[in-house]
């Protein structure tokens, strides 16, 4: 498996980015609150729209973590983090520390 290279983009889009994410995030769930408390005073759920708000809900917060995990290995200077047990290893790394999972494929000579 090929190492995960480090993010293309700055570090400084990164967090941006993150705080644009979060700022939505907590405006969904905000919402999703509001919307469940409204159909409760009116004694009237509709889980379709429930639904859908919560897997709005589910995008962002899937977005946040990638994003979070970008910055992560930004900050720590990894190439990547294990497919296995997600610890980052550094550039060069053949094996995982952790778990022992091999991080890059291998040419085998003939």
């Amino acid at each position: 498996m090929a190492p995960v290279d480090a993010p293309a983009v700055s570090s400084a889009e990164i967090e941006r980015r993150r705080r644009d994410v979060s700022r939505r995030l907590a405006e969904q769930h905000w919402d999703l609150g509001g919307l469940a408390y409204e159909m409760a005073v009116r004694d009237h759920f509709r889980l379709d729209v429930l639904q859908l708000q919560a897997a709005r809900l589910q995008e962002l917060d899937a977005e946040l973590s990638q994003l979070e995990r970008l910055a992560k290995l930004e900050d720590a200077g990894a190439a990547g983090a294990c497919p296995s047990c997600g610890l980052l290893y550094g550039r060069g790394s053949g094996f995982c520390s952790g778990c022992g999972t091999q991080l890059v494929d291998t040419v085998t000579p003939q």
